[in-house]
């Protein structure tokens, strides 16, 4: 299948958080469509309208400079921030709430895509199979490309902190989730080559469904694969640190691994495999229309490689 693109107007991010507001508090939620910029650049603007420091800005998650995008940002109510003379070019308030806490990282439940994908497609009795095998099947979990920078500028960034550059504390950040995720890359490419990605092996790690609960497995009993099958539970990959020894295939990074053990960054796992909930579609002649949801830390991307494969 050649690759086909989507037009920013037509790559529509909606964030859905994990809880309700309380409808007071010392925090103005702000419902933010944001076109053409990036989330850190936006929480910053907001930090200079309400004159706070950018720290104190809070968002869920990072979403895609390249989208229409729509996501709720904390702001500290101190200074009493008049949010209807807001004027930031892309940007626009859509909604204000009042909550008692800062929005952090990960308070999200998920996010829906609405995509409009342009150009030639392959037969669309294969594509209509391949989209049905996603909906049932899932998708292999990578880190989507933009987490590595343009042109990979944030790998050149992690291997400058792993030789011991001293970096601000959000490049420093940055340096670290994307040496992470190359080696979860990785690692997950390797279970796909064997065509592994998708079903838990004896000793593998488990990820129970929507949550960072794992486990481990020593021998794959029929209940253990027909839940697998069932998507309610996945074969989980590491997320590199400390205290957890690596896999053979990374030992060619050393320096990375090393930096990860001497940060004291304690070390984790990802579902090898994603779930693509709730996905729809509509073909015609020159484009594809998709409707879908993700759960947190999960990229489009990943879903969006595998329609335009050619494999």
């Amino acid at each position: 299948m050649a690759q086909i693109k989507a037009r920013p107007e037509e790559f529509v991010v909606h964030e859905v958080l994990g809880f309700e507001f309380s409808g007071d508090g010392e925090h103005d939620y702000l419902w933010i469509e944001k076109t053409g910029a990036n989330t850190e650049w936006v929480a910053r603007q907001l930090a200079r309208h309400a004159d706070v420091p950018a720290r104190d800005v809070g968002y869920a998650g990072l979403k895609d400079r390249h989208a229409v995008t729509r996501q709720w940002f904390s702001v500290p109510r101190w200074n009493a921030p008049e949010w209807g003379r807001l004027d930031v070019e892309g940007v626009k308030l859509l909604e204000e709430q009042r909550h008692g806490k800062k929005l952090r990282r990960g308070a999200h439940r998920q996010n829906r895509f609405s995509i409009v994908m342009r150009g030639d497609t392959c037969d669309p009795g294969i594509l209509e199979e391949r989209l049905q095998c996603i909906a049932t099947s899932g998708v292999p979990n990578y880190f989507g490309e933009q987490r590595f920078g343009r042109g990979g500028s944030n790998i050149e960034l992690a291997n400058a902190w792993a030789s011991g550059k001293r970096l601000p504390r959000h490049k420093r950040s940055i340096a670290i989730s994307t040496a992470r995720s190359y080696l979860f890359n990785r690692i997950l490419d390797a279970r796909v080559r064997e065509s592994s990605w998708n079903r838990i092996l004896p000793g593998d790690t488990v990820n129970l469904e929507g949550t960072g609960s794992v486990f481990s497995v020593d021998e794959v009993d029929d209940e253990t694969a027909r839940r697998c099958e069932a998507l309610d539970i996945h074969p989980a990959g590491l997320l590199c640190g400390d205290g957890i020894e690596s896999p053979e295939l990374l030992d060619d990074c050393d320096h990375w691994l090393e930096a990860l053990a001497k940060a004291r960054v304690e070390a984790a796992h990802r579902s090898l495999r994603l779930r693509v909930i709730d996905l729809e579609w509509s073909l015609e002649p020159g484009s594809l229309t998709l409707e879908f949801a993700l759960g947190r830390g999960a990229f489009a991307t990943s879903v969006l490689r595998e329609i335009v494969s050619t494999g």
